[in-house]
């Protein structure tokens, strides 16, 4: 079954080949859509065979047939289309294609379509563990959500962008697209409930700072931003942890920890960053015991 579906494949491409080379047709624009469909069944056949690597490269070349009838959309979903073969693969081939579809959806302004693919690249450098490139995408797919108000995407995307700011240290950078979230959804009915949770990763983020002041200024700030918040288990945890750090009890801390996380797991971003803030507060002590 998949050896007759490659040979149709191979037979079809050949053919678009054929009629793109052909110069006897007087209507050229003609020569091309046909062999735009010949490409469209080739891919087809090929996937059917899971040769995902030979369907991606004619999704290509029927992208290539598209722009030269000048449909930037047909060639942009075709590229969409050839990265989704290569996923099958690797990340390697599907991210190009997904880039080149993004700039043909921002050309021809279908902005949430760009976005979407921006926040699919996003997610494949994720995968990637790639942190300072998935960081650009997410951003970059905010940016183009906010151009069509989709304020609960702008939302998710600038979460993941405050996650991998944070990843890379860059603190204060996190902090702040937290506290603007948690601003943003607070006139939200749907998105109000999602606030503490930025608040907690915030005054996370906050600790790395190492600014044993700054925390609790942070935490004034947040009840002036949302009075409720001091009501909350989260808001109760970083004021643990601040007292923790200001009394140099490493005990303490990881004791929070473990009454926090004994109702609410920690997810492994909360964890890691509150390891390094533990290890530096162990770090302390340790020195203060050796001047005493």
């Amino acid at each position: 079954m998949a050896e007759e579906q490659v040979a149709k494949g191979e037979e079809f491409a050949r053919k678009a080949e054929r009629k793109i080379l052909c110069g006897c047709c007087a209507v050229l624009g003609s020569n091309y859509e046909e062999a735009a469909q010949l490409f469209n069944k080739s891919a087809t056949s090929f996937k059917l065979a899971k040769s995902w690597d030979r369907a991606g490269s004619v999704y290509i070349k029927l992208s290539k047939c598209h722009m030269k009838l000048d449909s930037k959309y047909e060639a942009a979903n075709a590229y969409v289309d050839a990265a989704h073969c290569y996923k099958k693969i690797s990340t390697k081939g599907a991210i190009p294609c997904l880039k080149q579809a993004v700039t043909l959806f921002t050309e021809i302004g279908r902005h949430i379509m760009a976005a979407k693919h921006c926040k699919e690249i996003g997610e494949l450098y994720e995968l990637d563990q790639d942190a300072e490139h998935a960081k650009t995408y997410f951003e970059r797919a905010a940016e183009l959500y906010e151009l069509e108000d989709a304020t609960t995407s702008v939302i998710q995307c600038k979460s993941k962008v405050a996650q991998f700011s944070a990843q890379l240290k860059e603190f204060q950078k996190a902090m702040q697209i937290y506290e603007d979230i948690a601003q943003k959804s607070l006139n939200s009915n749907l998105l109000k409930y999602g606030v503490r949770g930025y608040l907690l990763n915030s005054g996370i983020c906050q600790l790395c700072l190492g600014d044993d002041v700054a925390i609790h200024n942070t935490l004034e700030r947040y009840q002036d931003l949302d009075p409720t918040f001091s009501r909350t288990r989260e808001y109760q945890f970083l004021a643990d942890l601040a007292a923790s750090i200001d009394t140099e009890d490493v005990e303490k801390f990881t004791r929070a920890v473990k009454e926090f996380e004994s109702a609410t797991p920690l997810d492994a971003w909360k964890s890691n960053l509150l390891k390094g803030v533990k290890d530096a507060l162990k770090a302390r002590e340790m020195e203060d015991g050796d001047l005493t």
